[in-house]
């Protein structure tokens, strides 16, 4: 199976999908990095989780307005419904996304 744009995997995306974008030299994005892979596990075959170097992908980065890193963008239906930068505790980090697909 060929590989998958990003525009193509949020557009096709039968599930909401989850992007980190971060890169190797950002602290908090180490710190996130965590509570990324739970948020993957805990809905995993609910929920399409990716990372993005923005180093190594500027121009995904360019595309979404990334300003910063870490960068946490939520879409669904090809559509961003939610997105922050920062890192987040995790409780908060799973609230918000499940607030925004409206899973609790």
């Amino acid at each position: 199976m060929a590989k998958k744009t990003l525009e193509e995997l949020i557009g096709e995306s039968t599930m909401p999908v989850f992007i980190d974008f971060y890169a190797d030299w950002c602290g908090p994005c180490h710190s996130i990095a965590p509570s990324i892979i739970k948020l993957a596990q805990e809905f995993s075959g609910r929920l399409t989780v990716v990372k993005i170097n923005v180093d190594k992908q500027p121009e995904a980065a360019a595309r979404y307005q990334v300003q910063g890193v870490p960068a946490l963008m939520l879409f669904d239906k090809g559509s961003v419904i939610w997105r922050t930068s920062g890192a987040l505790p995790y409780p908060r980090l799973k609230a918000e996304v499940s607030k925004a697909l409206g899973w609790g």
